[in-house]
């Protein structure tokens, strides 16, 4: 069973990308390659809880275990040694990646705050969009009560379009919300 997002990506964008950009061949079209979902806990190293309560939220809302991430080096201004547990990150590929992207523009965004679209602006150059949320509970699944601690996460979306502008005219066509 393939999901919306992949039958969209496949019925309507290709031929949108295709006619716009002049591409020669169908696999020159920008795809997704992957999405990485970041939780970034300063307080992990003093307060283990933490960490098990970010891990347990990114495993519901992306439906994969994510990996504990470890200091790489130690910062003394910081009160961090090299080892320190300070964080939890998932790469999300195939199906549950156009999934979670599905959940995320369709349903999560929408239920942001004040939202008024993402920012235009947050390609790297190469053609990968990187997003910041604020909070976990935009996501249907976190129930309200269970949460110790609001946490914000960092998403990004990586593509294979070689220039920002194609990676935001396909992420558009997607179904991505920007701003104007």
């Amino acid at each position: 069973m393939t999901s919306r997002l992949k039958e969209k990506y496949d019925n309507e964008v290709t031929k949108y990308m295709l006619e716009k950009f002049e591409y020669k061949n169908v696999m020159q079209v920008p795809k997704l390659e992957k999405i990485i979902i970041n939780i970034g806990l300063g307080e992990a190293k003093d307060n283990p809880k933490a960490l098990e309560s970010a891990v347990n939220d990114l495993t519901i809302i992306s439906g994969q275990k994510p990996i504990v991430t470890v200091a790489k080096k130690s910062i003394a201004n910081f009160k961090l040694r090299e080892g320190n547990k300070i964080g939890c990150k998932v790469t999300l590929r195939g199906q549950k990646m156009y999934d979670f992207l599905d959940k995320l523009m369709n349903v999560a965004l929408p239920r942001v705050r004040d939202f008024r679209g993402v920012k235009p602006t947050a390609f790297d150059g190469r053609g990968n969009y990187a997003l910041g949320l604020k909070e976990q509970l935009i996501f249907p699944e976190i129930e309200y009560d269970k949460v110790d601690a609001i946490r914000g996460m960092d998403v990004v979306i990586v593509t294979t379009a070689n220039t920002d502008e194609e990676a935001k005219a396909f992420l558009e066509k997607m179904g991505m919300p920007f701003a104007k």
